[in-house]
Parts: structure tokens; C-alpha cells; sequence
């Protein structure tokens, strides 16, 4: 009786991929590496130093005084000023940049170049420039006024103030509506025609379709952005400063005058106290957005 033998292979383990594969997972990850380095230096551990500092008094012991004392008085009406002031941004900017974001989709060719370059511009453009133009525009003594009250027309005559909550509302939308347009361009383009049809068909009109299907195929998308408008006016720091002088109660403003040291020396804590408030606004904002992106997308496969 014969019996051959023939050699085993040798099987490879999938624990252990060749080198070459090995070296093109290195190659395909590593690129995040610099990404990581920049968010760790400029995000997690500034971040974390604002943790720490929150609850640390000024001789270095622990302490929930700056959470306390930043959580009542004039601090947490610096909170509530910075909620009205962004919720009265984000709900004008979202309908006016939900409707223009419409508008330009239905567009083509230069208009609709012309309207997403200029939104890509406009929605980075603010600080000392931005509070100058309007300023310059529409400000006590502005070209606007002025012309205006040349014909009888006084804008300040029935309390209207640039230098306050609701001038700083208008001013936002020069920068919050271009955001707004660039976040609902997209998810409107991405509404297959298949959609309309099939409305059409079933005898919807176009203002059926979009409420029976429009806009709730598109909420995601408009959360995220409600979400993004109110983070950016939440946080926004150079306009209003340089618009209001600083006499505006804002968390923003607060925090940088606190860290300065105009208000009193020694209350850099505080201001960490302050900051760790608006890490937690930033962060509860962050997840709706990510949790609503995370529904968008299910639409975009």
C-alpha cells in the first residue's frame, strides 16, 4: 500500500498580514497622524487646561467657587444674553439661508457660481472689519443714516440701537446666512428627481411634495445647520467686541475681559469657569450635529 505524502502549506494567520499589507495599512492611516497632532495640540489640550482651571483656586487647590460664582449674577446673565442672542440669529438666518439655498439650487451656470463662491467668503469674513462696515453703514453716524434721515426717516428714533442684542442679531446675518446657504446646498441638490415624479403623479403639488417629503427628507441636513448657526453665534468673540466695546454682557466677551484682567487681577480661573460653559453649549451642539449627519446620510446612499 502506497501512501503519499504531500506537504502542508502553510496557512497564514489573519492575525498577522504580510509585510507589504502591513505597510499599506501604515501608509493609509498614517496620514491622519498630523490631523491628530494639530487637534490635540490646538483643541484637546487647551481644552483640557480649561478643565483643570475651572476648578482650581488661585493658590492651586481644588474648589467649585468659579463654577458657582460663574453660574449666578452677572455671569449668568452674560448666558442667557448669548442664548437670546443666538437663538434670534440662528431661527432668521436658517428660514432666509433655507429659502435662498432654494433659490440658488434652481439656478445654473455663473449665478450659482457666483452665489456658492460668495457664501464661501462671506461665511469667514467677521471681527474688526465686519463690526466697521456696519459701523460705517448703518451706525449712529453712518452713510446709510444719514441718508435716510435725509428723508425723514430716523432708524433710532424708536429704540433701535447697532451697539445691542438686536443689532448684533443683523450683523450676524452677514456671515451666519452664507454658512447656512453652503450646509443646505448640498442636501437640496442630492433630491433625486425620481421623488418629484413619483409625487407628481400621485397628484401632490409642489407644496405638498415638499411637506410630505421635501422637508422631511431634508430635516437632518436643517438640524445640523440650526446646530452649526447657533454654535458659531454662540461662540463668535471679535465682532461683537469690536461692535459693542465690550459693554455687552456675553460669554465671550466675559471671558476675554476675565482673562485680561480689566474686570479684577487673579480671575483667570474664572474665566476657565466660564470657558468650561461654553464647551459644554459646543459640545451638546456637536452631538446633535453629528447624530443628525448620521441620519442624513442614510438619505444619500
Amino acid at each position: 500500500m502506497l501512501v503519499t505524502l504531500t506537504p502542508k502549506r502553510e496557512e497564514s494567520s489573519p492575525s498577522s498580514p504580510p509585510r507589504s499589507q502591513r505597510g499599506h495599512e501604515f501608509w493609509r492611516y498614517g496620514g491622519v497622524v498630523p490631523y491628530l497632532a494639530f487637534m490635540a495640540l490646538f483643541l484637546l489640550i487647551p481644552a483640557f487646561s480649561v478643565l483643570i482651571g475651572a476648578f482650581e483656586s488661585n493658590d492651586g487647590a481644588l474648589t467649585f467657587s468659579n463654577l458657582r460664582i460663574a453660574l449666578s449674577g452677572p455671569y449668568l446673565q452674560s448666558f442667557v444674553t448669548s442664548f437670546e442672542l443666538s437663538v434670534g440669529s440662528t431661527v432668521i438666518a436658517v428660514v432666509v439661508g433655507f429659502v435662498s439655498a432654494l433659490a440658488v439650487a434652481a439656478t445654473r451656470g455663473r449665478p450659482r457660481a457666483l452665489v456658492q463662491s460668495s457664501s464661501s467668503v462671506l461665511a469667514n469674513t467677521g471681527g474688526v472689519p465686519l463690526a466697521f462696515a456696519f459701523i460705517a453703514t448703518i451706525g449712529n453716524f453712518g452713510v446709510v443714516t444719514k441718508i435716510l434721515s435725509g428723508m425723514g426717516l430716523n432708524i433710532y428714533a424708536h429704540g433701535f440701537s447697532l451697539y445691542s442684542v438686536v443689532g448684533l442679531i443683523i450683523v450676524y446675518q452677514y456671515f451666519l446666512i452664507p454658512v447656512m446657504i453652503l450646509v443646505m446646498l448640498g442636501p437640496i441638490q442630492n433630491l433625486r428627481p425620481a421623488w418629484v415624479e413619483a409625487a407628481r403623479t400621485l397628484g401632490a403639488s409642489k407644496l405638498r411634495f415638499w411637506w410630505s417629503v421635501g422637508l422631511p427628507i431634508l430635516s437632518p441636513a436643517l438640524l445640523s445647520g440650526t446646530v452649526v448657526l447657533f454654535a458659531d453665534a454662540f461662540a463668535a468673540y471679535a465682532t461683537a467686541e469690536a461692535l459693542t466695546s465690550g459693554t455687552l454682557p456675553l460669554v465671550p466677551i466675559q471671558i476675554g475681559s476675565l482673562i485680561s484682567g480689566n474686570v479684577a487681577a487673579g480671575e483667570a480661573n474664572l474665566g476657565n469657569a466660564l470657558g468650561l460653559g461654553m464647551i459644554v453649549v459646543v459640545a451638546l451642539a456637536a452631538t446633535v450635529y453629528v447624530l443628525s449627519q448620521r441620519r442624513a446620510s442614510r438619505w444619500l446612499r
